[in-house]
């Protein structure tokens, strides 16, 4: 058995979990289905989506508290009315590192928070074509698609794939999402545009149409969340980024990461696996001011302020190593 090899194997067998638990009971890895509550921020006034968010009812309880004299009182539940409607969402609970695509992860709900932002105040995303990489479980992408005309939302493996394409059925009724986004195959360790089946019958779920592959083109949106934790997985992923973003429109991704630590024996340090490597591929938007074209292509990046986008996204705790990057592509001079 070779290294490679080895490390596949050890990858399958390991197991993760994510920190995103919402009413999972203990006990099983999946899949489960989660209802994952999206709130109007009170701050934000949208009259752009009264249909989708509804005035609902949410319960508050106060806190238990005494008299004067000591005895116990019990306070009344309170009835809060608040904007907001409900996603279903069905992941695992666990899996294995090649598999994580089946959970749900911190950074995806901050880039829908994000998404849902940039709905609310703004009609950047109306109309547009989009494409998702590494969607997973498909929650940014099915938020998108109440805004953009179309939307393609891309992993690996059929299990990954097969998932995300339960969660567009679970949530069409919310969004009539089932016309505009489609379930889509993306190996990045293959270069882009994926290769076309000439005979149609063999065509597999999830492969692309050549009209589809045209429709990408026009796309001026990508979307990325957790995406990046390895050296090798950040490679293939700037590499199929750049294929995407050199041919077509001028595109623009939005990529939510979370930083994870772990002690290096390399550097005798604790370090964020793959970060580093990450940040070596961008050059700060500021460093770019006032320079002479480049004749080779490079990436931009410009990391934009989470504290500064409401949550509407409820029962998440975003802590302090989430960040979410806009990131550019400039073509070089030919």
């Amino acid at each position: 058995m070779n290294g490679a090899d080895s490390k596949e194997e050890t990858e399958e067998q390991q197991h993760v979990m994510s920190e995103v638990h919402l009413g999972c009971p203990p006990g099983i890895s999946g899949p489960h289905i989660s209802r994952f509550t999206i709130s109007l921020p009170p701050e934000i006034e949208s009259s752009r989506f009264n249909e989708l968010f509804k005035v609902g009812e949410s319960s508050t309880d106060q806190e238990i508290g005494f008299d004067e004299d000591g005895d116990l009182v019990l306070p009344r539940r309170r009835q809060a009315s608040r904007h907001c409607f409900t996603m279903k969402i069905q992941h695992n609970i666990t899996s294995s590192i090649p598999s994580v695509g089946l959970q749900v992860w911190k950074a995806e709900l901050v880039l829908s928070d994000f998404v849902l932002h940039k709905m609310c105040t703004s009609t950047e995303f109306d109309g547009i074509v989009a494409l998702e990489l590494g969607a997973g479980t498909g929650l940014a992408g099915m938020l998108l698609a109440h805004a953009a005309k179309t939307i393609f939302l891309t992993d690996h493996g059929d299990e990954i794939l097969a998932n995300c394409v339960k969660n567009v059925q679970l949530n069409s009724g919310v969004f009539n999402c089932e016309d505009v986004v489609y379930v889509r195959e993306l190996d990045w360790l293959q270069p882009w545009p994926p290769k076309l089946s000439l005979d149609l019958a063999s065509q597999e779920r999830f492969s692309w149409s050549s009209s589809e592959l045209e429709e990408v083109r026009k796309a001026a949106l990508l979307l990325a969340a957790d995406v990046i934790y390895s050296d090798d997985l950040t490679d293939a992923f700037f590499g199929i980024l750049e294929g995407l973003m050199s041919q077509g429109l001028e595109k623009v991704l939005y990529l939510a990461l979370e930083k994870r630590y772990n002690f290096s024996l390399d550097d005798l340090d604790v370090v964020a696996n793959g970060y580093s490597h990450f940040r070596s591929y961008l050059r700060e938007e500021c460093e770019c001011e006032g320079l002479e074209p480049s004749s080779f292509p490079y990436f931009t990046g410009r990391r934009i302020n989470v504290a500064e986008i409401p949550q509407y996204v409820g029962e998440y705790d975003r802590g302090k190593d989430v960040e979410l990057w806009q990131i550019g592509y400039n073509k070089g001079k030919p």
